[in-house]
């Protein structure tokens, strides 16, 4: 059988496994922008305890295994009588993980916003909360747009290890696929293929922002 038949055999499965492989990345990287802001907020709090929690936070993420993550939040939380699906997991441990780089790219653009501009909101009367809401967040946006893409990119290629947990991804349709066909060497060459198919443009899309930015 070539790659061809093989992919005629397998194709309604693989592309089964790709969605959910989306939803399981674009899940996680929600779960991330949303939990990494906070973390960036709290990095530049006014308050030693926050700063200090958030740093813990980040180097705690940054310094363990992925894979690690996804066995605490799957296995350990279990015994504490915290249940969640596979798929439910994997996007939980996958989106905090992405927090933690997350929360630095927002914390990079957060402060690269000129300290005058701050200022000169304050001079006119402006809450803290309208500041950052009018002033800050639309400038930083702008800036971290590009390096979050990139953090997007590397988090569809990380759901890899989701697998690992028996989350429905396509890495986990191959390890079945491979079983009823007995041909691992195709079938992963062809997941290795889908993965390019589905990281290319958002490469692709990461370039153009680069570009536009740098301008």
């Amino acid at each position: 059988m070539g790659y061809a038949e093989l992919w005629s055999a397998a194709q309604a499965e693989l592309l089964v496994a790709a969605w959910a492989t989306l939803q399981l990345a674009f899940g996680a990287l929600v779960i991330g922008l949303l939990v990494g802001l906070l973390v960036a907020l709290a990095r530049l709090s006014g308050s030693a305890v926050l700063r200090r929690a958030a740093l813990i936070y980040i180097e705690v993420f940054r310094g363990t295994p992925a894979l690690v993550q996804l066995f605490i939040v799957y296995f350990t939380l279990t015994e504490v009588g915290i249940h969640f699906s596979s798929f439910q997991a994997a996007m939980i441990g996958l989106g905090l993980n992405a927090a933690a780089y997350l929360s630095e790219i927002y914390r990079a653009g957060l402060q690269a916003v000129p300290k005058g501009q701050v200022e000169a909101a304050k001079a006119i009367g402006m809450t803290r909360m309208k500041i950052l809401r009018w002033v800050v967040l639309p400038q930083a946006i702008r800036i971290v747009l590009a390096p979050i893409g990139n953090v997007a990119i590397s988090l569809l290629k990380d759901t890899s290890v989701a697998s690992l947990i028996a989350a429905p991804d396509l890495m986990l349709r191959a390890q079945d696929l491979s079983s009823v066909y007995f041909m691992p060497l195709e079938i992963y060459v062809l997941v290795g293929a889908m993965y390019f198919v589905l990281c290319y443009p958002l490469s692709l899309g990461v370039r153009l922002l680069e570009r536009k930015t740098r301008r």
